[in-house]
């Protein structure tokens, strides 16, 4: 049978640190990624694709700030859906131009289901847009109702606005893109996560101000499309055990229970590596086959079994 593949590509596909940001950086980037996903289809594999966006959202908040006096300032999960279309369209476009005309690229913005119980509304930590000074912070939290904390231990801007960042449940347009990759599509879907929204008192979708992670996500939807396998494209080759330390090493083979014991050992990080790891042990304990953590650049060689870092039952 052919098999599914969910890639989740990582914020360097889109936007390298030291750039700008601009859209001919970003298409240049998104059309080196393109290359790999589209030898990966070329090889007989069902794709689906999802991806980071903090930069663009960071970007679109620090222009909602700046423009609010000539126009609404819109809310974050609408700033969310609005990067999907963005990264979306140049995933598209380059896709379809290395792949040629007989080959079918959409994407779709996606919904993403969280709980309105979920604890992080009540103790938000996920941090978003510009850093600020104390007293700046202070009154924009006053004013806009935000919640701002102090995330660097020092420097001239040590805060930042932080939002929830809660627990995917389900994918609301999930049925429809099965159906896309069913009839052969390569589907990009839960771009930065997903539109997070909540199931009001009326039974209604409701949108709300969170930012969900992308990889946790990306195992959902790739649960929800039968995926086979989860692949986790980021900017280093292995996950690493010891990880910063004299002795730190990659880890080219872990079984469930050893990653799990890594993590609790404190080997991932819980703002790097720790998500994509918990994510790959949940892909596979809800029958993955395997979950793979290695750099754009191994995305081909990683799925033949020549490179990153694998995690498998056994």
């Amino acid at each position: 049978m052919v098999k599914r593949v969910m890639i989740a590509l990582g914020g360097n596909a889109i936007k390298q640190p030291h750039e700008k940001g601009t859209v001919e950086e970003q298409m240049k980037n998104v059309f080196i990624a393109s290359k790999q996903i589209a030898e990966i289809a070329k090889q007989g594999y069902k794709v689906v694709i999802t991806h980071g966006n903090g930069p663009q959202v960071g970007n679109l908040a620090i222009q909602q700030e700046q423009t609010q006096e000539l126009v609404p300032a819109q809310p974050l999960f609408v700033l969310g859906s609005m990067t999907q279309g963005q990264i979306g369209y140049m995933m598209q476009q380059s896709l379809k131009n290395i792949l040629g005309e007989d080959w079918e690229v959409v994407t779709v913005v996606t919904q993403v289901i969280v709980s309105k119980e979920d604890p992080d509304f009540e103790d938000p930590h996920k941090p978003v847009g510009p850093f600020y000074r104390e007293g700046e912070a202070k009154r924009l939290g006053a004013e806009k109702g935000w919640t701002m904390k102090r995330v660097r231990p020092n420097g001239e801007r040590q805060w930042r606005r932080v939002v929830p960042s809660p627990i995917p449940l389900g994918i609301v347009e999930g049925r429809s893109i099965c159906k896309m990759v069913d009839a052969g599509m390569i589907v990009i879907a839960s771009g930065g996560g997903g539109i997070p929204v909540v199931v009001n008192s009326d039974g209604k979708l409701e949108g709300v101000d969170a930012v969900i992670d992308k990889d946790r996500a990306g195992e959902v939807l790739a649960e929800e499309v039968g995926g086979d396998i989860f692949l986790i494209l980021t900017d280093v080759n292995y996950a690493m055990l010891d990880y910063g330390k004299p002795n730190q090493r990659p880890v080219e083979r872990m079984t469930v229970e050893e990653a799990k014991r890594y993590s609790k050992e404190g080997h991932f990080l819980p703002g790097s590596m720790g998500p994509k790891v918990l994510a790959s042990i949940k892909f596979v304990e809800q029958g993955g086959e395997r979950a793979i953590i290695t750099s754009l650049a191994k995305a081909v060689d990683a799925l033949n079994g020549k490179a990153g870092t694998t995690i498998s039952q056994k």
